[in-house]
């Protein structure tokens, strides 16, 4: 099975409210419907997350500038969080921590991206 980036939009109660996909294991570019469901959803988004099918454990420079502009956006703070083969990690209050118990919607978004579970490893240094 390939692997490829997912997104999904969380709502209270680990509710998925919204969630869209793109064929590449290293990309997810900006899409106008995603936008549209964060912009429709702002009242109830609780958190963004999406994968990183082959790694790595944190965030991007490009996922930091997206966090930035969705915060800036909505003018309230978000949980983001990345799933990748060794682990999750979210930003919590600014500070990037490894998610011991993985949410209900998890394993599903693990299946969708074509992702295995690997070995359990420390923040890659991009990470922060």
């Amino acid at each position: 099975m390939s692997t490829r980036e997912v997104c999904l939009l969380i709502g209270p109660g680990d509710a998925v409210l919204w969630g869209d996909s793109f064929d590449d294991p290293l990309a997810l570019p900006d899409s106008r419907a995603r936008w549209e469901a964060i912009w429709s959803l702002r009242d109830t988004l609780v958190e963004v997350t999406h994968s990183h099918p082959e790694g790595p454990l944190g965030f991007s420079s490009e996922d930091e500038t997206t966090m930035a502009a969705l915060q800036a956006a909505l003018g309230r703070p978000l949980r983001f969080s990345v799933v990748a083969p060794d682990g999750m990690v979210a930003r919590v209050r600014g500070e990037d921590v490894l998610v011991r118990q993985e949410p209900p919607w998890a394993a599903p978004l693990r299946l969708a991206s074509g992702l295995l579970y690997g070995r359990p490893r420390r923040l890659s240094p991009e990470a922060g």
